[in-house]
């Protein structure tokens, strides 16, 4: 009886610091976030994370909000339906009013949820056009596969006089948007969309499809894919003999695509920031990011950054009014304030939750890369 006399001390005291960490966490705020975290596209979740948890460190160091914020992740391995499974549990389980989004066949799937409860969910990664049309309480701090293609065709067709393409695209919602604007756009330019040739997301061989290339001998390939699969098409194009221009969006930013052989020349499309900007949300942004990581960040880095920094200065604004952070909220806050000091300068926000940009053209040239056109400044 005596050893359990000692004991009861211990369990209050153990019950106690349970309840006291509970009540801690509590005080925190807490915002979700849905990322591929495993399989062939966890390298964006790393890169995304790695910008949104620099701007919550800011916001936290800057006391902006009076409590502790906190970004819970979950894992949807860019998958529709597990991205469903991960924005469940982050709004009914989490609570979170406010989840960052990734990739276009999760921002679509997990849309419908965040409109039913009210949740705003801000995507900073995914292109497809139809990703302005998910209602108000989806948010795009990213321009879209319209801006992205507009931007690239001028420097392919009057700069470099490349004029036939052949597209390349991955047979879902992105790659399904970035045909439907090629074709509409292309001839505008007063380009030619030779063939569009789709492959399923899962695909990893495509000698068959570079056979395919050849024989239609284009000026331009245009690759409409990401994580590992654009990977194979790169490596895989060039070891049979496809050597013309290849060109892309956004998706080629990541650092596996540009360490490749293979890629260099290969250009691609990306909002336009000056990373050697005096702005102060920009230079501190740029600074702190290098002294972590030792190298520049890149625009989706950036987008996520924003994405996190928007929900500071909405939330922050909310609790000077005393009215609780919710989904709600935040939307009618982001409709009236209009403009916001984000990485890159001021930003606004169209009607439809989607921001416009400068648009740049990217070279991979095996050392970092260098912009070779600026569009829209």
């Amino acid at each position: 009886m005596a050893w359990i006399l000692k004991l009861v001390p211990r369990l209050v005291l153990g019950a106690a610091g349970i309840s006291f960490a509970t009540a801690v966490l509590a005080a925190d705020i807490t915002i979700g976030a849905a990322f591929p975290l495993s399989g062939p596209n966890a390298s964006y979740g790393d890169i995304f994370g790695s910008g949104a948890n620099l701007a919550r460190d800011h916001i936290n160091e800057d006391n902006l909000l009076g409590d502790k914020l906190r970004i819970q992740y979950e894992d949807t391995q860019a998958l529709p339906q597990q991205g469903v499974i991960s924005m469940n549990k982050l709004v009914n389980v989490a609570r979170v009013p406010y989840v960052l989004s990734a990739f276009t066949g999760v921002s679509k799937a997990i849309s419908t949820t965040a409109a039913r409860t009210k949740t705003v969910a801000v995507n900073g990664g995914g292109v497809g056009p139809d990703l302005a049309s998910l209602g108000a309480y989806f948010w795009n701090v990213i321009p879209l596969a319209t801006d992205e293609v507009k931007a690239i065709l001028p420097y392919l067709i009057k700069e470099k006089n490349l004029k036939k393409f052949v597209l390349v695209y991955v047979d879902d919602p992105l790659g399904e948007g970035i045909r439907k604007e090629l074709e509409t756009s292309l001839a505008q330019a007063g380009g030619e969309l030779a063939e569009s040739l789709s492959v399923p997301a899962t695909m990893q061989q495509f000698a068959g499809i570079a056979a395919r290339v050849r024989a239609a001998n284009p000026d331009v390939i245009y690759i409409a894919s990401y994580g590992s699969q654009q990977s194979q098409m790169i490596k895989q194009f060039r070891d049979n003999g496809v050597k013309q221009q290849i060109a892309s969006y956004s998706a080629f930013s990541i650092p596996e695509t540009n360490a490749l052989p293979q890629a260099k020349g290969a250009v691609y499309t990306t909002q336009n920031i000056d990373w050697k900007s005096a702005d102060p949300v920009t230079k501190r942004f740029v600074d702190d990011y290098q002294s972590k990581y030792k190298k520049l960040p890149s625009a989706y880095i950036a987008n996520y950054y924003n994405a996190v920094r928007l929900f500071g200065l909405l939330a922050s604004e909310l609790k000077k009014k005393g009215e609780p952070i919710t989904g709600e909220n935040l939307l009618r806050q982001r409709n009236e304030t209009k403009t916001f000091d984000l990485v890159g300068g001021k930003v606004t926000f169209a009607e439809n939750g989607t921001v416009l940009s400068p648009m740049q053209v990217n070279e991979i040239d095996g050392a970092g890369g260098k912009v070779v056109s600026v569009f829209g400044k």
